[in-house]
């Protein structure tokens, strides 16, 4: 259906961009904007733009931060000898609506897969051993989606964590096998985190 304004359409399209949104549900969206005061719509715009500028990972474990040190690492009521290693920011949150963690994180930003030309160099292992290094963690709690690229992952890290003394164990695995942990719901993933199992190599 053609629109009745080039604007409009712009607007539609940024909207359309995004992922899960339809072309109908940006054009809802766009005209929903349109009914508002102004001065919202600023207000809109303004979130953004300052979320895009001013956020940035936090230096111990690269989760989304105002600051320089996120809410989670600067928490002196978490526990700080569990480190719960995630794939990304989104798997962070997910166990965090929990309530069932109350351990520190490191988020990886992503798991080795070599089709896709993403190896340990483009992660951030290098952090995380240096984490291990510098701090007196018990135990390294490895929570990534239950896929190939996954167990991969895994075994990588392990060649690693292991030979430091740390203890190292795996979400139990509630969540089945070649699903992604973002999507698997809260009393499932929490029992999860609760019941993880020391990981043992093959």
């Amino acid at each position: 259906m053609p629109l009745p304004s080039r604007l409009i359409e712009k607007a539609v399209e940024a909207f359309a961009s995004l992922p899960g949104i339809g072309r109908k549900t940006a054009l809802r969206l766009t005209l929903h904007l349109l009914k508002q005061d102004k001065m919202f719509t600023e207000h809109f715009a303004d979130a953004l733009r300052t979320m895009r500028e001013q956020i940035r990972e936090c230096r111990i474990c690269h989760n989304l931060s105002d600051q320089e040190t996120c809410t989670i690492c600067s928490d002196t009521r978490r526990d700080r000898s569990v480190i719960c290693v995630v794939e990304n920011v989104r798997d962070l949150m997910a166990i965090e609506d929990t309530s069932q963690y109350r351990g520190l994180y490191h988020v990886l930003g992503g798991i080795i897969s070599p089709m896709e030309g993403i190896g340990p160099a483009e992660l951030n292992i290098d952090s995380l051993v240096q984490r291990l290094e510098q701090a007196e963690t018990r135990e390294v709690i490895m929570a990534v989606s239950p896929t190939i690229e996954g167990e991969t992952t895994i075994f990588y890290l392990s060649k690693k964590i292991t030979p430091m003394g740390v203890v190292m164990s795996t979400i139990a695995r509630g969540v089945a096998f070649g699903g992604d942990l973002e999507y698997a719901d809260e009393l499932t993933l929490g029992r999860s985190i609760v019941a993880r199992v020391p990981y043992k190599e093959g």
